[in-house]
């Protein structure tokens, strides 16, 4: 073979390589779009079970519309990378529906067919750049039956929420009838007119948010029966309910209506009939009173849960430095019941001044604890919170009695009417009245009602003109998997309780509670030694005879005040150790984090190639020696 031709041959095989690796990434690029491995704890970048059981159950096609504005985004590479992840998730969503989602790419330019569309749709344009072109990202979907549902703009913030908002968005067009769910409320929970300000009030997210998916319907405590067709009836803040609203409740439950009720010792959202520096007329607590007691359950609203371990670091007054706040406490996994599916993937729930439930001795119903508190706390009066000056006072003479405190709890069983003799008055039909439930009760109670208001679980953003509440907690979902377990429905949970990609930095939080103890016991200490020292000199003054006649301090006194000095110089000077061996262990953990994920990861990962390649090397010469020796 000659020169020339040796050289054509290898210009051809480097053509035919190159060829080869264009048509296996082009093969790659359509093949495994949207593949992906996914490594995370919770499976965050897969399809939720709840997801695909929505999916594979949709009897009627659905249409869904993705609108992306190719020449608008690009000059925003973010935008344009997490149009992306949306398109893959829906490209994924449609492979496991059976062909019953139908998915198209919209690319709206501007003066078109697909422009107009999208306006008649309801998605509104935006410009990420001043004076740039407007852009849509949004989402439009339909259904046989001309429904239609929307999502305005895909936020980047809200990427953990992606899949539950598609797919929320799918259930709601499959699912022409909703669950009703009938609410009963004392706390302005939705949108209103706000004297004070002369402004619409917005409502909370929490209740809007269970209005997306359910017909929530608002009822009067007035002692009507509860409507026939609503199926859960939810309570929150049933404060000083008459015998006549609590009968209706009572039969409701005997029926057989599924009930969640929040209650609170002292709800801080109460604010009715409130005078600047006063409570509310006729207190913030809230219960069920005799429901409760006959249905086996103990709440007292005298008494507040305070946990020393959860307990959130917060700052009551402008201009004061944080601090513990043992009554706003942040539940975590590990106070989630494991076994219900109403929070068992739950993150993070805050609470406030919340109450403690418990099942009464000698009831018969199944008491099953949902979110429960740490070991490390007890119960404090709920006087003591009336009015707090700052949050370290709660932690004075604060004892843990290692009991788990139940803020929230579900009761099942038969349960009796708490009107055995009928209802109040001795009205209503012949006969209609039920003295014990017709089939198991199947009841939630929260011990408390802030949970459900925007400060402890949602921040509210402004994006081109439209408010978004972006969650920080998992409270929201909490509220929506009880009504969805209650009314029948639970496949959106599982979507739910995999939202949150916070994880909590649980050793720094230890170690600052640890050093906080330490301080505010050498604080103790420094009061005490001043009060000594006080008192001592005002005995040394007693003993003088009450003779003024020297200003100078007797030799005692300079002894005493020589001492206490020196004594304050150490004390103060063990404060300042204490919280510089806080300082240093929390460096010393972030040093070992640092080591871990910027040293010690690559170098397994290189020991590892290293490893493989000796192996490798190892069998290729064992191989060239067996045919060697052949």
């Amino acid at each position: 073979m000659t020169t020339t031709t040796r050289k054509t041959y290898g210009a051809g095989a480097l053509v035919a390589l190159a060829v080869l690796f264009i048509g296996v990434t082009i093969l790659i690029t359509f093949v495994l779009r949207g593949a992906r491995l996914d490594l995370t704890e919770s499976k965050l970048y897969s399809l939720a079970p709840g997801t695909e059981k929505i999916l594979g159950s949709l009897a009627e096609p659905i249409n869904l519309y993705f609108f992306f504005s190719e020449q608008g985004s690009a000059h925003d590479p973010e935008v344009r990378a997490y149009s992306q992840r949306v398109r893959e998730l829906l490209e994924e969503m449609a492979q496991h529906s059976k062909g019953k989602l139908r998915l198209n790419v919209v690319d709206p330019k501007p003066f078109s067919e697909d422009e107009d569309r999208a306006g008649e749709f309801g998605l509104q344009p935006a410009s990420l750049t001043p004076g740039g072109e407007p852009m849509y990202f949004g989402l439009a979907g339909t259904n046989s039956t001309d429904g239609r549902e929307i999502i305005g703009w895909f936020q980047r913030e809200k990427e953990e929420f992606l899949e539950y908002d598609v797919i929320s968005l799918i259930y709601r067009l499959s699912n022409a009838k909703r669950a009703t769910v009938g609410l009963i409320s004392s706390l302005p929970v939705d949108a209103r007119f706000d004297q004070m300000s002369g402004q619409m009030a917005p409502g909370w997210a929490s209740i809007q948010q269970l209005r997306e998916t359910l017909d929530v319907r608002t009822l009067q405590a007035d002692g009507n029966a509860i409507p026939e067709d609503i199926g859960v009836l939810m309570l929150v803040h049933p404060k000083e309910l008459s015998p006549e609203a609590q009968y209706a409740i009572d039969q409701f439950v005997m029926r057989g209506g599924k009930l969640i009720s929040f209650m609170d010792p002292q709800s801080e959202n109460d604010n009715a009939g409130a005078q600047p520096g006063m409570p509310p007329m006729g207190g913030r607590s809230s219960t069920l009173g005799p429901l409760l007691d006959a249905w086996g359950v103990k709440f007292d609203t005298n008494e507040i849960v305070g946990d020393r371990e959860l307990g959130l670091t917060v700052s009551l007054q402008q201009g004061r430095a944080p601090s513990q706040h043992i009554a706003i406490i942040g539940l975590n996994r590990q106070s989630m019941n494991p076994k219900d599916v109403t929070v068992s993937a739950l993150d993070t729930i805050n609470v406030m001044t919340a109450g403690a439930l418990s099942k009464k001795e000698g009831a018969t119903i199944e008491f099953e604890p949902l979110i429960q508190s740490s070991t490390n706390a007890a119960l404090l009066p709920a006087a003591k919170l009336m009015f707090l000056p700052d949050s370290d006072s709660l932690l004075d003479g604060f004892k843990p009695s290692g009991e788990r405190y139940t803020i929230a709890a579900r009761i099942h069983g038969k349960v009796k009417s708490a009107f055995p003799n009928g209802k109040p008055g001795g009205e209503g039909a012949a006969g209609a009245h039920l003295a014990e439930s017709k089939e198991d009760a199947n009841i939630i109670l929260v011990a408390d009602t802030d949970l459900l208001a925007d400060p402890l679980w949602v921040r509210t953003q402004n994006v081109f003109g439209q408010r978004f509440a972006v969650a920080w907690a998992n409270n929201g979902d909490f509220l929506a998997n009880s009504v969805d377990n209650l009314a029948g429905s639970a496949d959106l949970i599982s979507v739910r309780g995999r939202q949150s990609f916070f994880r909590p930095f649980t050793k720094v939080d230890e170690l600052r509670r640890q050093a906080s103890d330490q301080l505010r016991a050498k604080e103790k200490e420094l009061d005490q030694e001043l009060k000594d020292t006080e008192q001592k000199l005002t005995a040394l003054e007693a003993g003088r005879g009450g003779n003024q006649a020297s200003l100078s301090l007797s030799p005692e006194q300079e002894a005493e005040l020589e001492r206490f000095q020196q004594e304050r110089v150490r004390i103060r000077k063990e404060l300042r150790d204490t919280r510089r061996s806080l300082d240093e262990d929390i460096e010393a953990l972030g040093t070992r984090l640092k080591a871990i994920n910027i040293a010690l990861v690559p170098l397994l990962l290189a020991l590892g190639a290293i490893f493989l390649e000796i192996t490798r090397r190892r069998r290729l010469r064992a191989g060239r020696a067996a045919a060697h020796t052949g």
